[in-house]
Order: C-alpha cells, then sequence, then structure tokens
C-alpha cells in the first residue's frame, strides 16, 4: 500500500503532523488498537510518571539510580529541547535518529494493517514508535514520562507497575479541567489495581487518594509512607521500612528536588523485590543526575540560568531559586511562553527580580507573540504603579534575545532564559551557549 514511507526521521515526523486528525475522541481506544496489532509488551518493570511539575526531574533521578546500580533502563520523556531523538534515553545514551525509522514504520504498518486505518496524532504516532523501540531494547526497567494528563495519554496504553504522581498545578485545563481536584484525577489514572502508587505532592488532591482506593492500587503518600528531612548540609529519607540518612543533596538544583527525589526513592523502595538497588547507587545516581534545561547554571560572564518553567507554579519555584543566588547587579530575563498559558501570575512572580525583560517570539502557532507579552508586562505594571523603570524588548527569536542581553550586560550580570521548552531550546540549539561579555572599560 505504502510505497514512498519516509526514509529519514524528520520525514516520518513530518509524516506524523500530516496526518493531524480533526475531532478526534481523545479516548485510548485507537492507540490501544494499534498497540495491540504490534503486540507491543515490555518484558521487565515499568515505572510511569505523571504531574503538572517535576517529572522530568524524577524521570532523571530514577534512571541516574537504576544506572548506578547496573541496571539497563530506558527512558521516554517529552517533549524535547533541540532534537526529536532526545526523548529516548537507552542505558543512559540518547538513542539515533536512524535508530528510530524502523519503529515508526511498525507504526504506520500497524496503523494501516488490512486496509482499515487507525488516526493518531502526532504524539500518539510517536509515543508508539519509542514505546516499540524500548520495549526491543532488552532493558532492566522502563521509564515513561506522560505527556499530558494520565488517563487518557498514549503511555497509558503500558500498565505500570509503578505508578509516580509529582506535584500536581493547574496547567492544560482545557485538557483535564478547572481544578487541582479534576486535574489531579486525570493523573491519577495511571494506577493499576494491586501495584503500587506514590503521590509525592505533599498536598495531594482529595480526588488522586480516592482514585487509589476505588482502585485498589498500593498507596505510597508523601508525610505518610515516606518523608524526609534536611538541614543545610544533607537530607534523610524514611520509608515503608527503610530509611536513607546523610543524603548529599540531589545535583538537580532547586528548593522543590528534595520532594521530587523523595518520590524516586519511594518508587525504588515500592519495586526493591524486582529492582533493588543499594545505598551507594542511590548516593551516587542522586549526586550524578542532570537534566537540561531544569534550573540549570551555566558558568561565565554574565552567569546564564536556563529552566523550561511554564506555568505560575514552576515559575514560582524558578523565582526562589533564583533568588537563593545570591546578588547580582542586573537581571536580564529572555522570556517566551505558549498563549494559552497563565501568563499574568507568571510575569507577576518574577517581576521583581527582573531588571530587563528581553520578549521573545517562538516557532510555533501556540506561542504568545513577543508584542503581546510587552502588553502583559506593561498592564502589570501600570496597576503596579511603575514603581521602577524597567526596560523591555521585542526578539524575533530567543537565540536574538539572548544575545540582545549578551550585549547590555556586564560580566557580573545574570541572565535567565525561561517560559518554554521552546524558549530553553532555542538558546541551545548551536549547544549549550558560554557568555563572555565585554568588560566596559576596554
Amino acid at each position: 500500500m505504502h510505497h514512498d514511507l519516509p526514509q529519514t526521521l524528520d520525514g516520518w515526523l513530518a509524516h506524523c503532523e500530516r496526518l493531524h486528525p480533526q475531532n478526534i475522541d481523545m479516548g485510548l481506544e485507537r492507540v490501544r488498537e494499534v498497540a495491540r496489532r504490534m503486540g507491543l509488551a515490555f518484558d521487565c518493570p515499568v515505572i510511569t510518571v505523571a504531574g503538572t511539575n517535576g517529572k522530568g526531574s524524577t524521570c532523571a533521578m530514577l534512571e541516574a539510580v537504576a544506572l548506578q546500580a547496573g541496571y539497563r533502563t530506558g527512558v521516554y520523556t517529552s517533549p524535547h529541547l533541540v532534537r526529536f531523538e532526545e526523548r529516548c534515553r537507552i542505558h543512559g545514551d540518547i538513542v539515533n535518529a536512524s535508530d528510530l525509522i524502523a519503529h515508526f514504520a511498525d507504526v504506520e504498518s500497524a496503523r494501516t494493517q488490512n486496509g482499515t486505518e487507525v488516526s493518531l496524532t502526532y504524539f500518539e504516532f510517536t509515543t508508539l514508535a519509542i514505546l516499540r523501540l524500548m520495549s526491543r531494547a532488552r532493558l532492566d526497567v522502563a521509564i515513561l514520562e506522560v505527556g499530558l494528563g494520565g488517563r487518557l495519554d498514549a503511555t497509558n496504553v503500558i500498565d505500570a507497575d509503578c505508578a509516580v504522581i509529582t506535584s500536581i498545578d493547574i496547567d492544560h485545563t482545557e485538557y483535564l479541567g478547572p481544578d487541582r481536584e479534576s486535574i489531579g484525577r486525570e493523573k491519577a489514572g495511571i494506577m493499576r489495581t494491586g501495584r503500587p502508587a506514590v503521590v509525592s505532592d505533599p498536598m495531594a488532591p482529595q480526588s488522586v487518594v480516592d482514585h487509589a482506593r476505588e482502585v485498589g492500587a498500593d498507596l505510597w503518600r508523601f508525610g505518610t509512607d515516606f518523608n524526609f528531612s534536611g538541614d543545610k548540609q544533607q537530607w534523610s529519607w524514611a520509608g515503608r521500612g527503610r530509611r536513607y540518612a546523610g543524603l548529599a543533596y540531589p545535583a538537580l538544583r532547586g528548593a522543590n528536588q528534595l520532594i521530587n527525589a523523595s518520590g524516586v526513592l519511594a518508587a525504588l523502595e515500592a519495586l526493591r523485590d524486582r529492582i533493588p538497588v543499594t545505598a551507594q547507587a542511590v548516593r551516587n545516581g542522586m549526586a550524578m543526575v542532570e537534566l537540561p534545561g531544569r534550573f540549570q547554571i551555566v558558568p561565565g560572564q554574565p552567569t546564564l540560568v536556563l529552566d523550561v518553567a511554564h506555568n505560575p507554579h514552576s515559575v514560582a519555584a524558578l523565582t526562589a531559586n533564583l533568588d537563593a543566588m545570591g546578588f547580582f547587579p542586573t537581571t536580564h530575563a529572555v522570556f517566551g511562553a505558549m498563549a494559552d498559558k497563565d501568563l499574568a501570575p507568571m510575569l507577576a512572580k518574577v517581576g521583581p527580580l527582573v531588571d530587563r525583560w528581553y520578549f521573545t517570539n517562538l516557532p510555533t502557532p501556540r506561542a504568545e507573540t513577543a508584542a503581546a507579552l510587552q502588553q502583559k508586562w506593561n498592564a502589570l505594571q501600570m496597576v503596579a504603579g511603575g514603581r521602577r523603570e524597567v526596560a523591555t524588548s521585542l526578539h524575533a527569536d530567543p537565540l536574538a534575545a539572548l544575545q540582545a542581553a549578551v550585549d547590555a550586560a556586564d560580566p557580573a550580570d545574570r541572565i535567565v532564559v525561561f517560559g518554554s521548552f521552546y524558549t530553553v531550546g532555542g538558546v541551545l540549539i548551536n549547544g549549550t551557549p558560554r557568555l563572555h561579555a565585554k568588560h566596559l572599560d576596554q
């Protein structure tokens, strides 16, 4: 039927974009049917991670500890920063684009089997391709990050051996519902009967707890089944029947990472009979974990901070982390964001720390324009009575915005790039920038 299948990953991604079905029912039946035709199955423990913020960090920590324990890991995360293939790592390494092609072809063949076409969205198609690659990679443990919600997400065609739910906040209300309770209910859809479900949100919505009871999942709750304590030097974790004391802080910086790390240790404890890890693997993994764009501080002159924070909750965490960095004469902010985000509280939260804004367009129709971002900022300033003079400028793309910030900055300043994966990805497009501002006395 298809003689002219794409020969490159870019070709396949374009194919998935073109398929984009209109008025599609958002259920999992279509994805399940294609997965069934493919015979998609995992013969290793699967950990599925849902939540509003902290999913990527949680997946990276699970992977780091499992790698240190000598296991062969597979991780699926989304979205990517620069290149699509970043969405899948096998044994710690990003997969090659060429290794994905056969799996895309397999999804297409299953999707169009016997002339009965099943429509898939871009995300569903690409998820099935990556899951197939992972299912064939002889893994000891598979770690899947949920794209959106949980119950209806394409990753949920796989029955998780352990579900992890990180912080729950208001985001994607058009799909998931208007409040934390309805959003929590969607995320809880990854839980399975009789299997552990770790909830690391300290203020978990009641809907999550109720759903765990309804399906008979083995609920591990932060503050009930596991907890952490910490001082300036180190932190400790206690769970059901196990303790870790004197742990070094995770290499991922930021105030919320101990909550994520606690959920990780609970998940590993819940699966200890299938994938036991030593205390040493926990120590080493936490100390070595890295994840681009999660409060990533790039040393240089000026200092560069990259953060994919893109909703009020994650921007609040970014603000606290910036505050804790100490004094910088001037903070320059490169900001681009999606139009459907709750932008006013994001700008209001970090606003007091920012001395100059560089608003940028982003290469997707979902993005707010730089001009509209500037208008939102100006409106906030009006309401606040414009107490201090804050310069703003508009830029065509994140790299141009970053360059303008570097040109305006003193070596002792800092530049923060945030607001979206597209914003951070846009400045990483040629690799991690090392900044060297001109000293003004030359």
